[in-house]
């Protein structure tokens, strides 16, 4: 499974300012044009990078991927307990 912290180069805790730095870093080192000579892989890694700016920059999706990993970010994962939990004084049938 693809890290997007360790795509980025970052840790966990970084600061949006550092991950908007370590993405024009990484994506100006993969970019298809710095590359000609493996365009393809070039094209992949960058893609890559991308993907993890978009998730990292996002406050909302980097908590669900803190949270659940990729999947949470694609609606699986399987359940979501915490998510769902009703503590047993609220849970009161009629």
């Amino acid at each position: 499974m693809v890290d997007y912290y360790e795509v980025l180069g970052v840790q966990r805790y970084a600061s949006p300012e550092d991950i908007k730095r370590a993405y024009r870093k990484v994506a100006l080192k993969w970019h298809p044009d710095k590359n000609p000579e493996n365009k393809e892989e070039a094209e992949r890694k960058f893609k890559e990078v991308a993907e993890a700016y978009e998730v990292l920059s996002n406050g909302e999706k980097r908590n669900i991927y803190d949270k659940y990993g990729k999947e949470g970010l694609n609606g699986g994962g399987g359940s979501h307990l915490d998510d769902e939990f009703i503590p047993a004084s609220q849970n009161i049938r009629t």
